[in-house]
């Protein structure tokens, strides 16, 4: 293992422990906005992951599976920020 091989894991290692801190706040709300947030973390950070491990790994098939993501969670990002007021669960 080189060091760039190295660094790249622990880099890897940093997001996936970004992506459960985030969990927490999708299990804790307390609104659903708060809830969409973190999915949109999620999702910014399954993205930053892949495109490292494709680097890592050589694997260029995993950008591909990364601009699938991206393109999801802006299709689902757009659907919450079009729900009409009140639809989305919040009471304020």
């Amino acid at each position: 293992m080189t060091g760039m091989d190295a660094l790249l894991s622990a880099i890897a290692m940093f997001l996936l422990l970004n992506v459960c801190a985030g969990l927490v706040r999708v299990v804790r709300g307390p609104r659903n906005v708060d809830r969409m947030q973190a999915a949109l973390l999620f999702g910014s950070t399954t993205v930053a992951i892949l495109l490292v491990m494709a680097e890592a790994g050589g694997r260029a098939a995993l950008r591909d599976v990364a601009l699938l993501f991206v393109l999801l969670a802006t299709i689902l990002s757009v659907a919450f920020v079009g729900l009409p007021p009140g639809r989305d669960g919040d009471d304020a």
